[in-house]
């Protein structure tokens, strides 16, 4: 059977949670099913390294979906173009984004609702756009899938879906994240902040993430503690995405304890997070939190927030703050620098966790989706 995939996500040294979750699990499934054919849409000129198996045909698309106008033309005219040329058995799409003006049945994976619930933190053109397309796209897709139960019931209670209709899938996490040794965690402090512990965040600078509440919780914790030496490192591309959150780190007595890495390669990232005296993932929406299993798997405590999938993704594994009160930060970050005994229970807790998020499960749960889809036509 043929299979066409929105691809679009899958950018050369720009992954980020959708583009992984699409990376990790079609290298799997195009792999693992040799019998079938893929043909994956990019929008714009694709890497080699994308195209993973000789099942997989490559197409590009115009116009690149850089704005929501863009990204209506790419899928209501250009896709639907595609879809009438190749006449797939199905249209697979990882990020959630469906044709349609088209009959072919389609899997949508929507991974989270977080614009239903903070609308203010997009533009007022995004917001438009997904708060009107996806309910439609919720009702197109012959089956949905979704990383975690917290989204399946969100989708369930927004737009009304069919609970027998949304499959929980999961995201996994990248095998090169391992516990450093003990020399190798002197050498990345010593070369990133002179020797210094470090707390660390990972991902983009966007309002829902709460840096600005990390960095009040941080300051305070600077100034209640003035013993306290371990510093904030923020990994990601520092673009801000709010005024307000600039805003705050602008004001920060301790600013200078704050240390930006931008984006970095996939053996920094290990070597920087595996470092880390603890992950500080306190966002206040999530559809799962792919850091938190990432750090678990490097062997780093996590404090995230107890709101949204992040309780479900951490279980006891992690320390559960609330992300709207600083003091619930500061004090989990204390506990980390002071108390050995629950750094290691966390370490170990996580290490077991971590067990659950695979991406070969990922992808295998995807593939279990699409062959309801197709009524398991796709069975061998």
């Amino acid at each position: 059977m043929k299979i066409v995939v929105n691809t679009r996500l899958l950018l050369k040294n720009r992954l980020e949670g959708i583009g992984w979750f699409s990376y990790e699990t079609l290298k799997r499934i195009t792999r693992n099913h040799p019998e079938h054919q893929f043909v994956f849409v990019f929008d714009r000129a694709f890497d080699d390294e994308f195209i993973f198996s000789d099942n997989v045909t490559p197409v590009v698309l115009s116009p690149p979906t850089r704005h929501p106008v863009l990204q209506y033309i790419w899928l209501e005219i250009s896709m639907v173009r595609v879809l009438k040329k190749h006449k797939p058995d199905l249209f697979l799409s990882p990020d959630g984004f469906l044709s349609l003006r088209t009959k072919t049945p389609s899997v949508a994976v929507i991974h989270d609702l977080n614009f239903e619930h903070y609308p203010q933190d997009i533009t007022w053109v995004e917001r438009q756009f997904y708060r009107r397309y996806f309910p439609l796209y919720a009702r197109k897709a012959k089956r949905i899938a979704t990383v975690s139960h917290y989204s399946k019931q969100d989708l369930v209670k927004c737009y009304g879906v069919e609970n027998e209709k949304i499959d929980v899938t999961c995201n996994g996490v990248n095998e090169f994240y391992l516990p450093l040794t003990r020399e190798e965690v002197v050498a990345v402090r010593e070369k990133l902040t002179g020797g210094i512990p470090y707390y660390i965040y990972i991902g983009a600078l966007r309002p829902r993430k709460n840096l600005k509440t990390l960095f009040v919780a941080f300051d305070a914790y600077r100034d209640e503690y003035p013993e306290a030496q371990e510093k904030l490192v923020i990994v990601g591309n520092q673009r801000w995405h709010g005024e307000e959150m600039k805003k705050t780190y602008e004001a920060m007595k301790h600013r200078d304890q704050v240390i930006f890495t931008g984006s970095l390669t996939p053996d920094q990232l290990r070597t920087t997070l595996g470092a880390a005296l603890a992950l500080t993932y306190v966002s206040y929406f999530e559809g799962f939190g792919i850091p938190i299993v990432e750090a678990f798997q490097a062997g780093v405590p996590v404090i995230t927030s107890d709101i949204t999938s992040m309780p479900e993704v951490a279980g006891d594994a992690a320390m559960l703050i609330d992300p709207f009160c600083p003091k619930s930060i500061t004090q989990a970050m204390r506990q980390i620098a002071t108390n050995e005994t629950l750094r290691k229970t966390l370490i170990e807790k996580g290490h077991q966790r971590q067990q659950c998020y695979t991406w070969d499960k990922a992808a295998e749960l995807l593939w279990e989706c699409v062959e309801k889809a197709t009524g398991g036509e796709l069975r061998p």
